[in-house]
């Protein structure tokens, strides 16, 4: 059975060719440029060659490699232009594809899995992927009922090569503990590994769908597959069709940009509400725009179990930093261990810090918007600014660490959109104790 390259070492050979592979393409740049070739034009081709050979690495190693890439594709609107716009479609297609599995795998796992006589259930079945992301891929199909499904297959041995994967980057992350020297790393990975080992069981997947779909059946805004069969490692679950999110982002008109923005934020905030789940993959490949106009939502792989909807602190948190409460800003994060109790941090550099982020809430409506956003991450990160200290003493929770994967995940995605929402509502909505104070204060 073909499967995924499993061993670490040829995986960690694999992943050493991405910065091996710039430093080559750098010393290929400098011959050009010293042969007489614009700058310009030299640097269009390397970072071309550089797009192009990130995907396909990171595409076939699939697993913990392939998710990083996808992580990637959210996040490009933070780069400058300039930077961004050669990585911008290789990262996209890493959203929604990668190189596909033979078929005759395709047909042993559902053997496996389904039982041998698996072709019975269905009246049709598209050998081809319709999709592949990074530990399985999706084929259509007719059930034997008539209706059109999607069939999710998990790659053999993405287990291992996940695990393989986040090992190395453990490893990576165990080191950057010196420079970051807020953040207590230990737990963050355990809970990091925890999650995403979560997504390897499509039995534990296809429960937080059928939960997910129950909860928002009939939603006159919202369309989630209902799950008609499981197993460890396959899922069949009705077919949704739809306009991906990716193709708005690239080709929408501003109408459809503002009404997949404003349907995209407000799921994102609704699921903890209304059935305890906060859907925590933000990336466009998950979301669609159905052909009624709802936002379709597939993959649920990554989810935060939330009984009590998001956390009520978060809301406060958004009320004492419009209202410039600089002190109850720090003591509540201080009391959650987002600044840990031996990080001495100014109250007033906190609040400066922070303040981007809660912008958005300033208004009636904003839109969001790559520049935005670029704006925001030079004000985090540049290490010529006072703001870069601050950023280095905080700490991120474990418990908050899918809900800081969704809140700054999908600002990128809404960035992405340029979408003009009312976003203030919406939070208030869904935020516990959100009580913002009136626009204009």
């Amino acid at each position: 059975m073909s499967d995924l390259p499993r061993n670490a070492v040829t995986r960690a050979a694999k992943l050493a060719t991405l910065p091996a592979g710039i430093a080559g393409r750098a010393a290929w740049g400098l011959g050009k440029r010293i042969g007489g070739r614009p700058a310009e034009v030299v640097a269009a081709e390397l970072q071309a060659r550089t797009a192009e050979q990130l995907f396909k690495v990171l595409g076939e190693l699939k697993g913990g490699a392939m998710k990083f890439g996808q992580a990637l594709s959210v996040f490009e609107s933070a780069l400058p232009e300039e930077f961004a716009a050669p990585y911008r479609a290789m990262l996209t297609k890493l959203q929604d594809s990668a190189p596909p599995l033979p078929a005759a795998t395709v047909h042993e796992v559902l053997a496996a899995e389904l039982g041998p006589r698996w072709r019975r259930s269905f009246t049709e079945f598209g050998d081809t992927p319709v999709a592949a992301a990074s530990i399985g891929q999706v084929h259509k199909g007719v059930w034997r009922d008539g209706r059109e499904v999607a069939v999710k297959i998990q790659y053999p041995g993405a287990g291992k090569a996940l695990l393989s994967d986040l090992n190395q980057i453990s490893r990576v992350a165990r080191v950057a503990t010196v420079w970051v020297p807020g953040i207590e790393i230990g737990p963050l990975l355990d809970e990091l590994k925890s999650r995403m080992t979560e997504e390897l069981d499509y039995d534990l997947e296809a429960k937080a769908q059928a939960k997910f779909a129950k909860g928002f059946d009939g939603d006159e805004r919202f369309a989630l597959p209902k799950v008609i069969k499981h197993s460890e490692h396959v899922i069949v679950s009705e077919w949704l069709e739809g306009t991906p999110l990716s193709r708005i982002i690239d080709k929408g008109t501003k109408k459809q940009r503002d009404h997949a923005a404003a349907l995209y934020m407000d799921f994102l905030l609704e699921g903890p509400d209304r059935v305890g789940l906060l859907h925590a993959d933000p990336h466009p490949g998950n979301f669609r725009i159905t052909p009624d106009g709802r936002l379709g939502v597939i993959d649920f792989g990554a989810v935060n179990r939330l009984p009590g909807g998001l956390p009520p602190e978060m809301g406060r948190f958004l009320m004492w930093a419009l209202a410039g409460d600089a002190q109850g800003t720090l003591d509540g994060l201080r009391d959650i261990g987002f600044v840990r109790p031996s990080v001495d941090l100014d109250p007033d550099r906190l609040l400066e810090y922070l303040q981007p982020f809660v912008d958005p809430l300033r208004t009636d409506r904003f839109r969001f918007t790559r520049p935005w956003i670029r704006d925001v991450f030079s004000h985090i990160n540049d290490p010529r600014k006072p703001n870069y200290t601050v950023g280095m003493k905080l700490n991120l929770p474990p418990d908050y660490l899918l809900i800081h994967r969704v809140w700054i995940g999908g600002i990128a995605v809404l960035c992405q959109l340029g979408g003009e929402v009312e976003a203030r509502a919406i939070v208030s909505r869904h935020l516990v104790e959100a009580e913002l104070p009136p626009v204009g204060s």
